[in-house]
């Protein structure tokens, strides 16, 4: 008994030794000497020779790493730095920001809706008008002029890049304000094909859908035309306002999504309608991959790409309605 006692003693030694001159683990060398000492005491009876060195083997071990610390630190410094390790590595789901996304979905989606059963009143009101007899470049620049400014039924600030600084190359909401891919088309591009293609082909096929669905604007086919631009706008706060740049990688996706959906609806009613809409399709999947690339070029403060979600801290969502203005 006497020499098993004997070697973990000069084990015990050996550890104090390597600890004591550290003055900032003082407490924690009395405080794994007095482990080690109480497990000595209560394994002096054990049989086995063995088993004994391995026992005290074992609990030295878990005693040396539970009062281990940094280089040059203390116990305080060690669990700051695994607070701040912890803090960096978690990004959490901004869940206020996602509820407001849908919720002002919610509101233009409702607002737009209103507005077209109202103006199918006013004219059903009216007997000298008939709706079938509204002329179609009428109806063509209605639906030219809620393509372009469906965001004023949109409480959320989602603005587009500034049309002159983009012609010029300067910076501007969305464009030129981040790093951008070296394939990314020259500013006066976006402005021609939003406002002479795009734009056009919008109002024209919804003009079609008008008169072929019975003049109604009401409709739930012009109503999934008017969620895609309700998708987009909501796209534009997070992209341009915001710049999140990973959350506007799915959120570009869904904008295509809906122009997908939105062009199989206007194909069961007019297939050429239905046809030239979705071949606007093929822009914004090309406008999603300079996304996806603008993702991957811009990394966060630590040098990762940011999440595909938007995430606490990186902005703040509000709605530009009720906000104050200095």
């Amino acid at each position: 008994l006497t020499k098993m006692a004997r070697l973990p003693a000069a084990v015990v030694a050996v550890l104090l030794l390597f600890n004591a001159p550290s003055p900032a683990s003082s407490f924690q060398v009395n405080r794994f000497s007095k482990a080690t000492k109480s497990f000595i005491l209560r394994s002096s009876s054990l049989p086995s020779n063995v088993f004994y060195k391995n026992s005290v083997k074992n609990s030295v071990k878990n005693n040396f790493q539970e009062t281990s610390i940094p280089r040059g630190g203390s116990v305080s410094s060690l669990h700051s730095t695994a607070g701040a390790q912890n803090e960096g590595t978690q990004k959490q789901l901004d869940t206020e920001a996602l509820g407001k996304y849908a919720l002002a979905a919610g509101i233009q989606m409702s607002l737009f809706t209103g507005a077209f059963k109202l103006l199918d009143v006013l004219i059903a009101s009216i007997p000298a008008i008939d709706a079938s007899s509204i002329p179609f470049p009428a109806v063509a620049f209605l639906f030219y002029a809620t393509a372009l400014k469906s965001r004023v039924f949109n409480p959320l600030n989602n603005q587009r890049p500034d049309r002159a600084k983009a012609v010029d190359g300067e910076k501007s909401a969305g464009f030129q304000d981040r790093v951008m891919p070296s394939w990314t088309p020259p500013g006066v591009f976006f402005p021609i094909m939003w406002l002479l293609i795009i734009g056009p082909i919008r109002a024209y096929t919804s003009a079609l859908i008008f008169e072929a669905n019975g003049n109604v604007f009401c409709d739930a086919t012009l109503l999934s035309f008017i969620f895609h631009l309700t998708c987009g706008d909501v796209w534009n706060t997070i992209n341009n306002s915001e710049r999140r740049y990973g959350a506007s990688v799915p959120g570009v996706i869904c904008v295509v999504a809906s122009v997908v959906f939105a062009a199989t609806q206007y194909y069961a009613v007019d297939p050429f309608a239905g046809k030239l809409l979705g071949a606007t399709g093929l822009w914004l999947v090309t406008a999603s991959a300079l996304i996806v690339d603008t993702w991957r070029l811009n990394p966060g403060p630590d040098g990762e790409r940011d999440p595909l979600y938007p995430v606490v801290g990186e902005a703040k969502t509000e709605f530009e309605w009720f906000s104050s203005k200095e």
